[in-house]
């Protein structure tokens, strides 16, 4: 991006964080700066529980920063900003009680059917996270070694992703974190996010900027390109670390002193 960003948005898991593990202190530094700089939001599939035990518990934010930090989990169907430092929900897109029995029925059913169902699993495989339901093949607790020697080449996801859709013509299924498949209403996915996202701040998404690190084809960051949202892939927190300190924050800093 060329341009100074209005905003910018992140992925969580691969990108601030490795998998389900809390930010580097290096990551926590450069995130406060950044928001000295520009408002940020962080929107994953996650619950808001994975955004505080990763992000909120590592950050110590002054009442202006934690102003400008915007929190969209579950691909932006809930959306939080910080009330006199308490985080407050301003909006939730839940599934139907219908919806999430059908939604956990079918993907545990089609998981057992192709040999995608482990008995000795770290943590629950399925999870109801209110707007979403949640297959993580390993359990939610699993090391991330083992969610990346899992299924490195995407096949395992993609025929389970296959299959759900078609037991669920009228939810969204699509791939989620390495080991993960998401379950929502139809039409949600980080584009439905950054649209949202563009709507509560009044920002167009052409001035945002969104970092991640599955904006391949087959990734659940791929749908931001068609909001028109500028973007910046990485492979890893680090890799984003050493954008922000090297080559991000001196952008914004630049552009504040001119």
């Amino acid at each position: 991006m060329t341009r100074t960003p209005a905003l910018v948005a992140f992925d969580l898991d691969d990108t601030l964080a490795e998998s389900k593990s809390p930010i580097d202190p290096r990551m926590a530094q450069l995130l406060t700066r950044l928001l000295d700089l520009v408002p940020v939001c962080i929107i994953s599939g996650g619950r808001f529980e994975q955004f505080r035990s990763q992000v909120l518990d590592r950050l110590d934010l002054s009442d202006d920063e934690a102003d400008r930090l915007h929190l969209m989990p579950t691909c932006g169907t809930r959306y939080l900003r910080a009330e006199g430092g308490v985080w407050v929900q301003r909006y939730a897109n839940d599934l139907s009680a219908d919806e999430k029995s059908r939604a956990l029925a079918a993907v545990e059913a089609e998981a057992r059917r192709l040999g995608l169902w482990r008995e000795d699993s770290w943590g629950p495989i399925l999870e109801d996270r209110g707007s979403q339901i949640t297959y993580s093949a390993l359990g939610q607790s699993a090391p991330v070694a083992e969610k990346q020697a899992w299924d490195p080449d995407g096949r395992k996801k993609s025929s389970l992703r296959s299959a759900v859709a078609a037991e669920l013509p009228d939810l969204e299924v699509r791939s989620g974190g390495s080991t993960s498949i998401d379950i929502t209403h139809r039409g949600i996915d980080k584009a439905y996010g950054m649209r949202r996202l563009s709507e509560v701040t009044g920002i167009d998404c052409s001035d945002m900027l969104f970092v991640g690190d599955r904006l391949d084809p087959d990734g659940n960051d791929y749908p931001v390109i068609a909001t028109g949202t500028a973007t910046h892939a990485v492979t890893g927190w680090r890799d984003t670390a050493d954008y922000l300190a090297e080559q991000l924050i001196p952008l914004l800093s630049h552009g504040r002193e001119s």
